[in-house]
């Protein structure tokens, strides 16, 4: 199950995050932070062995961070990029002996002043060369600490209103930024995956990698299919309005699946509440799909998902982190049972099976060789297919998924 199951911790909910919300402030007092000390430099040295610690215990090997969760912001970007080499020295120390290393690393572009109006896509040049030159940095860092994959997420990559927007320009921007990012890639011999994370809103109030579909749309208008592949985070899609299923399905289709943000959202809250995934049906349903796919490849499972503000104990970083394994393992197990069994592929088989006859009309049009006269002849010849159509029998889908639940 393991080669199935890459499991990844997330750096920033799980040791940087403090548990604040919109209404109050944090409620975390983690002691890897100490107290207070004016020596961020310090604390982020004493964070990252917090996490070597945690993931030996939890009997995890990935992990997962943004340059700035790291490390600490400096007074420019020499002084930032220094602080991203020193902290990365402790990190390649704790490796040493151990199977951890990231499953991925990306660059934070969106918290600073800097980047309110968007990093590629800031109607501010300058803007734009500051965040291509710390996407660089990042994914160098990455590939010093043996990353596997590189993750952009667009987090102030859209606009507020149009009326100030010019989105041709930023869409081409964005796109010259990722052409920029995978030659760079390829500069320096970095062999892990470049990925794309979709999300609707939150914070722009429209994002350019809205959903699988978008994103997916976007890499083919500007020839990035062969360079970039997707990490789907099931919450961003409750926020699209979609399932996880089917953004994993949308892009699996697609051929660009490459990672999963293992977390969900709470239905009655609009926001990304991050929470860890334990339902086990909706485990099953993503499991499915990654089992379509025959794997992650280069990709994992990232729990990009935090305590709840009430959780306060070291004690509850556990209990969240094995929840969400054993509700992955559990959807995983599920998942194979069903499709070893079959029920499920052979009422698919058989709600499509005009279109696989042999020799039928469906193999014909698939294979190119009728078009509308052939078409319209058809149906002036045959009867009215209102009568034979056929149910879809979804409720019966819905029991077979149900009995296959453990």
């Amino acid at each position: 199950m393991k080669e199935w199951l890459k499991f990844s911790v997330a750096y920033w909910h799980t040791f940087r995050a403090a548990g604040g919300d919109p209404f109050g402030s944090g409620t975390k007092n983690w002691p890897w932070w100490g107290a207070q000390e004016a020596d961020q430099l310090q604390a982020a040295f004493r964070t990252m062995h917090a996490n070597f610690e945690f993931m030996s215990k939890l009997g995890v090997d990935r992990w997962c961070f943004h340059d700035r969760d790291i490390a600490p912001e400096g007074s420019d970007l020499a002084e930032s990029n220094k602080y991203l080499d020193l902290v990365a020295e402790v990190a390649l120390e704790l490796q040493k002996g151990t199977n951890i290393k990231p499953l991925w690393g990306t660059a934070q572009l969106f918290m600073h002043p800097r980047y309110m109006h968007g990093a590629a896509t800031s109607p501010n040049v300058t803007v734009f060369a500051y965040a291509a030159a710390q996407v660089k940095k990042a994914m160098e860092i990455t590939q010093l600490l043996g990353g596997e994959n590189y993750v952009f997420w667009g987090g102030r990559e859209g606009y507020q209103t149009l009326l100030n927007t010019d989105m041709g320009l930023e869409l081409d921007n964005l796109a010259r930024f990722m052409k920029m990012a995978a030659a760079y890639k390829k500069k320096i011999d970095f062999g892990g995956t470049l990925l794309l994370e979709p999300k609707p809103q939150e914070p722009t109030k429209h994002q350019y990698d809205w959903d699988a579909a978008t994103t997916t749309s976007f890499l083919r208008k500007y020839d990035l299919l062969d360079d970039f592949k997707l990490n789907v985070e099931c919450n961003h899609a409750t926020l699209a309005g979609h399932t996880c299923e089917h953004e994993l399905e949308t892009a699996r289709i697609n051929g660009v699946l490459g990672n999963i943000d293992a977390n969900t959202g709470d239905p009655q809250i609009g926001w990304d509440t991050d929470q860890f995934m334990t339902d086990p049906r909706e485990s099953t349903l993503v499991m499915g799909v990654i089992i379509k796919n025959g794997g992650l490849g280069t990709g994992g499972i990232n729990f990009d998902a935090k305590i709840r503000r009430e959780s306060t104990t070291i004690h509850d970083l556990f209990y969240a982190h094995i929840s969400g394994m054993d509700a992955m393992a559990r959807g995983l197990r599920n998942a194979a049972a069903l499709r070893e069994a079959g029920l499920l592929d052979a009422l698919v088989a058989e709600r499509y099976a005009s279109w696989t006859a042999k020799g039928g009309l469906g193999q014909k049009i698939i294979k190119g060789k009728v078009g509308f006269e052939e078409l319209e002849e058809y149906a002036l010849t045959h009867p009215d297919p209102a009568e034979s159509i056929g149910s879809g029998r979804q409720e019966l889908a819905e029991i077979y998924l149900d009995m296959g639940l453990k």
